[in-house]
């Protein structure tokens, strides 16, 4: 899981008293000796009066300045035109019927459509759009039982990460009685007799659990649910309770023989590995199983491919950062018999593999930051063939072992999506067009896309891509929308995003992308050049990118806009703090703010593994050094005025809690928002029945999408060009 996917106790957060005064007191926190006062600490409890007057009095400014803007009117006609296209999923098989999401254009959830065969007609088969008005409630999770007996879903409300699921028959679509709760992070895996699901869910703690909550997730178990019967039968088949960190998943094998478990504690790509063999237990699955350690250390990521009987193909980072792939026999488990199927590549990242048509292999390699797919022979890892890939991003791919078809999905900067299909049963199989989506209004020819790589701090080259309109002048008038996350081994791969084609085209802009360091663009050695001690060659990383934009004559320092969203906003905001005088305006969305608490809220434990944690003292030091909250001048007076600002979060953000942000702009309006110097605003958006991003309804990212231009096209002098 990423930071996007997923303590010593110096002092107990309270719920803040007022002082006689009415303002809320601060506190002090003592890290190995140094005093650290947090004026702000009281914005930690998401229910008190405080928080929540502070929250209304921040929207209260900051709403109407964002209706008021100029080009608002224009940017959200434009973009609701412009969204309003028919978008696809890769369709997949079930037993003999197949499925695949669509929305129609607009739809706040995408649908899930069932037919009999591709050419056939298609009927809705799964609609969240009937489960609330305003689109909030989202389909978070969904698997079909092997045969497609059974659908479990699991349902989101309001952007939470918690997950309620359900279950339904399949052929008839009559919803079954069976409720899962206290779900979170979770696997959901059908056995293939189709009794049962394993999950994981969290122990019931005090209070609430709606998303709203800053509660530690501590203590997942994981479970097997079997249908028909009441979620307090549930078999618990695993559970770590000397490791409460820990977290975990299980994959039944493509032969349904095997449950294989694979155990994280953070967010590296590390895990161990066991397996239970469902054929050794004479009475089924009935309390913890049996597990047997494969691998017991966290020293490298393994995962499950398929097996040939108990030979199995696992993708993994053992003495290879640019992954490749091994087989295990569980007869002789012993390392000295493990063997390479496919040996890590000499400069590309192995990405994704799955299995299809019982002996192939489908290989994605990342090139570059741009996908290359083949064709491997899973017996020999002998190479079939490439397959056709235009320069871009496959975003979906879907098979399995036992049929013979499968599907893949390609997107670029300015292509909304064409699925391929391809049987290998045929004579001579060639993946054709399948699906294809035109935009109107929206003409790809009109749109150049380069990649350039520039050198870092420290020489390092770094890869971005730009995307402007053709034949760009490079007159250093062009205002610049520079986005980077650079964590967790996360790649920005190309994709396409309405609102990026907006500010090129109607706004005169120029979409940069910048694959910093922290990221898996190039593995694991990418990835840890910005982790923890390293974790500021990000910054320089990113810092680099304006000033190689600015000094190749595209922009100049006044007209960059940097965004950037979860460890991406602590990425825009720690950058602000270092070079004020390089950027005109900074959005930083549901960021990381205090790297000295993130660990004690939510899931933010797990996210330790790239940044460390402020109870130890050489982290501390990291730490603090660039610590979004930590690093703001102090008062009014101290340092360059910042470029325009715009904050956002949402209420039901469990992964990167509401607080982060909270507290760092109640910082940075109280010292830099003070300054006589201070001209551009400083301000903050709190949604409301929103999360941490994913779930959310069209209607809300289409407002949210022009706030956040608008903002910047008001703040950089923008006008719209029609």
């Amino acid at each position: 899981a990423t930071l996007h996917h997923r303590l010593s106790g110096r002092r107990s957060l309270r719920r803040p008293s007022t002082t006689s005064s009415g303002a809320c007191p601060g506190v002090v926190d003592d890290y190995h000796g140094v005093k650290i006062y947090d004026p702000y600490a009281w914005l930690e409890d998401p229910d008190s009066d405080e928080t929540k007057a502070f929250v209304e009095e921040q929207n209260k400014l900051t709403m109407p300045f964002l209706e008021q803007c100029a080009v608002r009117p224009q940017f959200h006609q434009r973009l609701t035109e412009l969204y309003d296209y028919p978008k696809y999923s890769c369709p997949y098989k079930r037993g003999n019927r197949y499925f695949y999401f669509h929305n129609q254009g607009l739809q706040n959830q995408d649908a899930l459509y069932v037919q009999d065969s591709l050419d056939g007609p298609a009927t809705v088969f799964f609609d969240p759009n009937t489960l609330s008005e305003d689109g909030t409630v989202a389909l978070k999770m969904g698997r079909l039982s092997e045969e497609c007996e059974y659908f479990a879903y699991g349902l989101s409300s309001s952007g939470s990460d918690w997950v309620t699921v359900h279950f339904l028959k399949a052929d008839d679509l009559t919803k079954l009685p069976d409720v899962l709760d206290r779900v979170k992070f979770s696997c959901l895996a059908w056995t293939h007799d189709a009794r049962g699901v394993f999950y994981n869910c969290y122990p019931r703690q005090d209070g609430k659990a709606d998303g709203t909550e800053t509660t530690s997730n501590l203590n997942q178990k994981l479970y097997y649910h079997v249908i028909g019967t009441n979620q307090s039968e549930d078999i618990l088949v695993a559970e770590f309770p000397d490791n409460p960190k820990w977290h975990s998943g299980v994959t039944v094998s493509d032969d349904g023989r095997y449950a294989v478990l694979d155990i994280t504690e953070g967010c590296e790509p590390v895990n161990q590995l066991w397996y239970c063999d469902l054929q050794k237990l004479p009475n089924g699955i009935t309390g913890l199983l049996p597990w047997v350690k494969l691998v017991a250390n966290f020293e490298a990521q393994y995962s499950y491919i398929t097996n040939e009987g108990s030979v199995f193909t696992f993708r993994t980072n053992l003495d290879a950062p640019r992954y490749c792939l091994i087989n295990i026999d569980l007869e002789k488990p012993d390392k000295d018999h493990w063997r390479t199927l496919l040996p890590q590549h000499d400069k590309d990242v192995l990405g994704s593999v799955a299995c299809v048509n019982q002996h192939h292999l489908l290989v994605n390699y990342v090139h570059d930051v741009k996908d290359i797919l083949q064709l491997y022979e899973l017996s020999t890892g002998g190479l079939v063939r490439d397959l056709p890939l235009d320069v871009g991003t496959v975003v979906g791919l879907s098979c399995k072992k036992k049929h013979s078809d499968f599907f893949y999905k390609f997107t670029s900067f300015t292509t909304p999506g064409v699925i391929y299909h391809c049987d290998l049963s045929q004579a001579s199989p060639e993946p054709t067009v399948f699906r294809q989506v035109e935009v109107k209004g929206i003409q790809q020819e009109d749109y150049e896309t380069n990649q350039v790589f520039y050198p870092s701090k420290d020489g390092t080259k770094i890869p971005m891509f730009l995307v402007h309109a053709r034949g760009l002048k490079k007159d250093g008038s062009h205002p610049v929308f520079l986005y980077g996350y650079g964590g967790f081994e996360n790649s920005i791969q190309p994709y396409y995003n309405v609102p990026y084609l907006l500010f090129v085209r109607h706004l005169g802009g120029i979409l940069a992308v910048a694959n910093i360091r922290g990221g898996g663009e190039y593995g694991q050695t990418w990835h840890k050049g910005g982790t923890l001690g390293n974790k500021m060659n990000c910054f320089d990383d990113f810092q680099c990118a304006a000033e190689y934009l600015i000094q190749e004559n595209y922009t100049t320092a006044s007209r960059i806009a940097i965004n950037g969203a979860s460890n991406g906003g602590l990425l825009v905001a720690a950058c602000v703090n270092q070079r004020p005088d390089l950027f005109g305006c900074a959005v930083a969305e549901v960021g990381v703010m205090d790297m000295l608490k993130f660990h004690k809220f939510t899931i933010g434990h797990a996210w330790t593994t790239d940044y460390g944690c402020a109870d130890h003292p050489e982290q501390f030091k990291w730490l603090i050094e660039y610590s979004p909250l930590h690093n703001l001048p102090p008062n009014p007076h101290a340092g360059a005025a910042y470029p325009a600002m715009l904050l956002l979060t949402a209420d039901h953000d469990d992964r990167v809690v509401p607080l982060h942000t909270l507290k760092y702009c109640a910082t940075l309006q109280h010292g830099v928002g003070s300054s006589p110097g201070q001209r551009q605003p400083l301000m903050v958006r709190v949604d409301t029945r929103s999360g941490h991003g994913a779930g959310k309804p069209t209607a809300k990212a289409i407002l949210e999408d022009t706030h956040i231009f608008s903002f910047i096209a008001q703040t950089l002098g923008l006008s719209w060009r029609e």
